[in-house]
């Protein structure tokens, strides 16, 4: 069986860590001084959060880190029993090895309820002696107060494209695949910064064959290709509403894709439109009402067929 390449290939130690490098010098000194507080990791998914978390256990425990170190998923455990059960258990028994205190690395903690997080801050102001608690999350706003302000705030970036691409080719190398820089490009264009999801495409992509190309990686994925985006939009500022509707359908029918992943291409797609500052300004304008109506429950055909018809009645206002 083939090994997931996100966790072959994920960092062991901070100094391998991809990007984040300011978070990582400041992670080292903890695992060096051999003490760290209560921490807060913040970030969009795939930018390093659960890999810098780990990569600390590793420096501060040694090979002994799975025993001072337990992994929690907030979503799948949110409740208050699970803080007053589990996390408590855990957190007033004593450390294995050389350090003083074990760590609860709690990921997606913005899905804690009000009352978990209310009883979690408790257990951290109780058992700082014998623990200390990394919490990851993607909005640092859905923590409440009290547990931040207990908390070192570390605030992770979404990857830049040179990052994600040194990355990927270490494993290309790894694994003996060829992908071309077209290839690279697509798969950083779909991944959007999060390193994971760019690992997971090229490994779906490179079970197709051992040579990775923009069109392996489109096909593998089954999103559209931008040209088809710009294809259509172009044809709907033509103000030709029919055939963008055709191209439309055409679209749904071949890639099976939801209407909200359409407009997140079209709204890439809108900034390399042909058209001025204030079209776009309008255009996007428009995508972001769209993409609110389908959020909220509307028809997802409908509504791109309206959006259609707003390109097309702006494409005749620029002519």
């Amino acid at each position: 069986m083939q090994d997931v390449w996100v966790e072959k290939y994920r960092p062991r130690r901070l100094s391998d860590v991809i990007g984040q490098r300011s978070i990582v010098e400041r992670l080292s000194a903890y695992a060096k001084t051999r003490s760290m507080p209560h921490m807060l990791f913040a970030g969009p998914a795939g930018s390093g959060k659960t890999t810098c978390a780990i990569a600390l256990a590793r420096g501060l425990y040694g090979e002994g880190w799975r025993d001072n170190l337990i992994e929690l998923n907030a979503s799948d455990e949110r409740g208050i029993d699970i803080v007053r059960g589990k996390i408590k258990d855990f957190a007033r028994a004593a450390s294995f090895g050389v350090s003083d205190f074990k760590i609860i690395f709690l990921d997606e903690a913005d899905s804690l309820t009000s009352d978990a997080q209310a009883a979690l801050r408790r257990t951290m102001e109780r058992y700082t002696q014998t623990c200390r608690f990394i919490l990851s999350c993607n909005y640092s706003s859905k923590i409440i107060e009290p547990i931040q302000s207990r908390c070192a705030v570390f605030r992770f970036r979404p990857l830049g494209e040179p990052e994600v691409k040194s990355y990927l080719k270490r494993i290309a190398a790894g694994e003996h695949i060829d992908v071309t820089e077209e290839g690279f490009d697509a798969i950083c264009e779909l991944a959007g910064g999060d390193l994971r999801k760019a690992t997971n495409i090229m490994q779906v992509a490179s079970s197709l064959g051992r040579k990775v190309d923009q069109d392996t990686v489109f096909e593998s994925t089954d999103n559209i290709r931008p040209s088809e985006i710009q294809d259509l939009l172009t044809t709907a500022l033509n103000g030709n509403f029919t055939a963008a509707r055709s191209k439309l359908d055409d679209l749904i029918a071949r890639h099976g894709l939801s209407g909200e992943d359409i407009v997140s291409g079209i709204h890439r797609a809108v900034f390399d439109l042909p058209v001025g500052e204030d079209s776009k300004v309008r255009l996007v304008d428009r995508v972001g009402e769209v993409e609110f109506r389908m959020v909220s429950g509307a028809s997802e055909r409908i509504q791109l067929e309206a959006l259609l018809a707003h390109f097309a009645h702006e494409g005749k206002k620029l002519k």
